[in-house]
């Protein structure tokens, strides 16, 4: 099975910051960190350096997103966020990204396993496929 962390967060936030949010999320899920395939987010963050940080503490690939191909999984989204659309052009980064790259990885549909949790940085959901 493939597993998809999707990751948002505001500029400057830090690696430990977003760990701390992955691992807890994980720890509430009941998945171990070493079962995650991939992280993924919207591409003006693919040189974020928490986010590149986070990806090679974890030595799991990084894949970013154009909004355009994020946004065609605004009808999926758990929450759609008005202020992330005001400063992204996408409703939902964390679930659109983990969404958008499990399917691209398992060539096959995929789901939200869990739904975005937040903290006042950052965005974390975990989709899965295949």
């Amino acid at each position: 099975m493939t597993l998809v962390v999707g990751l948002g967060c505001q500029r400057g936030c830090n690696s430990h910051a977003l760990l701390a949010l992955i691992d807890t999320a994980l720890a509430e899920g009941g998945i171990e960190r070493s079962q995650i395939t991939a992280l993924a987010s919207i591409d003006r963050k693919r040189d974020e350096p928490g986010l590149l940080a986070v990806a090679a503490l974890l030595k799991l690939p990084l894949q970013c997103f154009s909004v355009e191909r994020l946004a065609v999984y605004t009808d999926r989204l758990s929450h759609k966020s008005d202020i992330a659309f005001a400063h992204t052009g996408c409703y939902g980064i964390a679930e659109s990204a983990a969404l958008a790259l499990a399917e691209q990885l398992a060539n096959a549909p995929a789901r939200l396993l869990i739904t975005r949790k937040k903290t006042a940085h950052a965005t974390f959901a975990l989709a899965c496929a295949g």
